[in-house]
């Protein structure tokens, strides 16, 4: 009994340090205190990768603060005359309830004890940082965008007037702040000299995080504006830097898959697009930017006459963005030209936004390929009119031509008769030879592959190794009895009653 209360005891242990262990997370304001921590010690131990440990949180953290909580991080770590912290304050919007707080406070605070008062600057870094989470706040609301875009602008030259090396992760996340207050505020290409003249003085300090940054906001910049040329000559004339972190090389290999896609290198962008899949976030992180990738990443292998995986469309975060593309799919697959262009109607719009809209209207060709042979494999002779019919071409020139560009490329094996105005399929007379000139002798070899298995199999199964050494133990065992019985018989030893009596 002593036993099993000491052993309950230990239980109860245990279970009281698991639950010690099991925190609660912090809150907003206690996560931005440690991050000022953390940044203050990046700086006074020249170390980035404290830094790093705070620019991590930074997207789960910006979804969860609001003006609020920014201004009382502001009060608390700023002296009470800092013109820091007025020009920081500026730009957030008054609070309604300030005289109440200050009423409440006075009231108070015989009673309460409070903190003692901030007498030193912070590090500029700090400073840095406040501004960074003010634009994403400012970000959320429509009305507040230019005035984003002018913090934005602000930052960006104090950053350039300080020139601190413990800057340089910060100055990432700043200017893809920047750009994206210049894009919601419709002025993208406005942003792009500073974009340029940032990325030079990030490659002369060899600053990664900056110059991987930059070169990714010019290529959005330009793809937006559909400067295919530019972003091409920018990726030929600039290095990426190799230590960028993955989010980074993803957007790097999406840029990219976009521009060797439309430049007809559907190879290429195939390589880029599935880098940009695997260095990509988890779907559940970043749903978006999983989508887009995938949405191109389908074009192109249709695009390269594949059919992608139809697992891809049953994944939970694609299977409602993906539907129209599963319908060009379905269709490309077929060879339903009528059914393509009704698919290509019906979702104009989504293609249009998505920008793949041109892409798509390439795949008419394939859809075509398709059906033509589909009509080979099923008729020996058929006249260029029912083609017309079966695949909805304008006019029977438009046929001709398709089909002798087919049989040209190797799609199928026929011939053209132009005076008879008939597609000629699988022989010179119209004779059909199946699917393929090489078709019995592929069957031929297939088969005699399968006889000689099926023998080798029969004679291991007759005859098993080192079997008959047993058959041969047993026969020379026989041989022993006999000789034993015979010299017993011819000594007398056995008698009538002991051989039996039909001996």
């Amino acid at each position: 009994m002593k036993s099993t209360e000491k052993e309950d005891q230990k239980d109860d242990k245990k279970q009281e340090t698991k639950e010690e262990v099991k925190k609660e997370p912090p809150t907003p304001s206690a996560e931005i205190k440690g991050n000022f921590v953390l940044i203050d010690r990046a700086v006074s131990t020249l170390e980035p990768r404290f830094t790093h440990r705070v620019l991590k949180t930074l997207t789960t953290l910006v979804k969860k603060i609001d003006e609020k909580i920014i201004r009382n991080a502001i009060e608390e770590v700023y002296p009470k005359e800092s013109a820091t912290k007025t020009a920081l304050l500026s730009w957030l919007p008054p609070s309604p309830s300030e005289d109440v707080e200050m009423q409440i406070d006075s009231s108070t605070s015989a009673t309460t004890t409070k903190p003692a008062p901030v007498t030193t600057e912070p590090v500029p870094e700090i400073d840095i940082y406040l501004r960074l989470l003010i634009i994403h706040q400012l970000l959320k609301s429509a009305d507040s965008v230019s005035e984003a875009k002018d913090l934005s602008v602000e930052t960006v030259k104090k950053m350039q007037a300080l020139n601190r090396r413990s800057l340089d992760s910060i100055a990432a996340k700043v200017w893809f702040a920047v750009e994206r207050s210049f894009e919601l505020d419709g002025d993208l290409a406005e942003a792009r000299p500073l974009f340029l003249a940032a990325q030079r003085t990030a490659a002369l300090r060899h600053d990664d995080d900056t110059q991987a940054s930059l070169i990714n906001r010019l290529l959005r910049s330009y793809l937006a504006y559909s400067l295919y040329d530019q972003a091409d000559k920018l990726v030929s004339k600039t290095t990426f830097p190799v230590s960028a972190g993955n989010p980074q090389f993803a957007r790097y290999h999406y840029y990219l898959g976009r521009i060797k896609t439309v430049q007809l290198n559907y190879s290429d962008a195939h390589t880029n697009l599935q880098q940009a899949i695997r260095r990509a976030p988890p779907a559940t992180l970043a749903p978006g930017f999983y989508q887009a990738v995938h949405k191109l990443f389908v074009v192109v292998e249709l695009l390269m006459g594949d059919i992608p995986d139809r697992g891809i469309f049953r994944h939970p975060v694609l299977e409602k963005p993906l539907k129209g593309y599963f319908e060009i799919v379905k269709a490309v697959r077929t060879g339903s030209l009528s059914q393509f262009q009704q698919t290509v109607l019906k979702h104009a719009v989504l293609f249009q936004a998505d920008k793949t809209h041109t892409l798509i209207t390439r795949l008419r060709q394939n859809v075509i390929k398709t059906g033509i042979r589909r009509l080979s494999l099923a008729y020996s002779l058929i006249s260029l009119k029912d083609i017309c019919v079966k695949l909805h071409l304008d006019s029977e020139e438009d046929a001709e031509y398709i089909v002798g560009k087919a049989i040209r490329d190797g799609v199928i094996d026929g011939r053209l008769v132009h005076e008879k105005g008939w597609m000629a399929c699988g022989g010179a007379g119209g004779v059909k030879r199946g699917y393929g000139s090489e078709v019995a002798e592929v069957f031929s070899r297939r088969i005699g592959y399968c006889l000689e298995l099926h023998n080798q199999s029969v004679k291991a199964m007759r005859y098993p190794l080192n079997a008959h050494r047993k058959e041969l133990a047993d026969a020379e065992g026989a041989r022993e009895r006999e000789k034993e019985l015979a010299k017993e018989i011819q000594e007398g030893d056995l008698d009538d009653e002991d051989l039996g009596g039909d001996f």
